[in-house]
């Protein structure tokens, strides 16, 4: 099965928002009651029905303001932090075309993953007791399709293809502009690059990580403490389990009160 990358030029943005549509079309989010913040960025955050989001930036450079339009979404990690902090089985699925998916079924809303995530990406409900994000429209690109996303774009801003070939596309597109491709930890990939102009630092984008990684407390804890934490537990439901089929069911027992029936 091929893997696929969505490319995101940020040099070819132009903020029409027609990313953000798509994806609310496609996957059928509900609206959202806004106010007006002071900055052209609506709305103000990603939410549990907001999974893609064009952020408006104002960084003054050369003594003159510059907008800083940045499409942000899920990244789809290679070895995603949210998989790993997940302890729900197929709450969120790592697919081997390399979509990171969820499951609200499965979902039992801990929040591990946002906590884990290093693009702080996942988004809660309160009512719906569970968490969403970009799926990286999985169910069109299984069936041969684009994501929405990038179906709509105008500018060419957003593509979409295997691995290899947006590998190729970026590199070559980055030396041609003299800027650099992000993210750019090689022990931490992702299946979704930016072609981020030169003269700018990630830190000038808000909400963008500069370094990226797996949280070392996550590593500790899923890879060191949680298989002991499980045998306890295994071992305290297996006590409990032979209690039951020994003893039975835990009853009250009640005194009778002198004069009772």
């Amino acid at each position: 099965m091929a893997e696929f990358i969505k490319l995101i030029d940020i040099t070819k943005c132009t903020g029409c928002r027609g990313c953000q549509v798509a994806c609310k079309q496609w996957n059928e989010l509900a609206a959202e009651k806004t106010t007006f913040t002071g900055s052209l960025q609506n709305p103000d955050d990603l939410s549990y029905n907001t999974w893609t989001l064009i952020r408006f930036d104002e960084v003054e450079q050369n003594g003159k303001m510059n907008w800083l339009l940045r499409h942000d979404a899920c990244m789809h990690c290679d070895w995603p932090a949210c998989v790993k902090a997940c302890p729900s089985p197929g709450a969120l699925v790592k697919t081997d075309e390399g979509p990171v998916v969820h499951n609200t079924k499965f979902c039992i809303g801990c929040k591990s993953c946002i906590v884990a995530c290093p693009f702080d990406i996942p988004r809660y409900s309160k009512e719906k007791e569970n968490i969403a994000k970009c799926t990286l429209c999985y169910d069109r690109i299984t069936d041969g399709k684009n994501p929405a996303c990038v179906t709509a774009c105008p500018t060419g801003c957003l593509t979409f293809g295997t691995k290899e070939e947006m590998l190729d596309k970026a590199a070559k597109r980055a030396e041609k502009i003299g800027g650099f491709i992000y993210p750019n930890n090689p022990k931490y990939e992702t299946h979704v690059l930016y072609i981020m102009p030169g003269g700018l630092k990630v830190a000038d984008y808000s909400h963008a990580n500069p370094n990226p990684k797996m949280p070392t407390t996550l590593m500790w804890w899923k890879n060191l403490f949680k298989p002991f934490t499980l045998i306890g537990i295994g071992g305290v439901a297996g006590l409990a389990a032979l209690h039951y089929l020994i003893k039975g069911p835990h009853r009250v027992h009640e005194k009778k009160e002198e004069g009772g029936e």
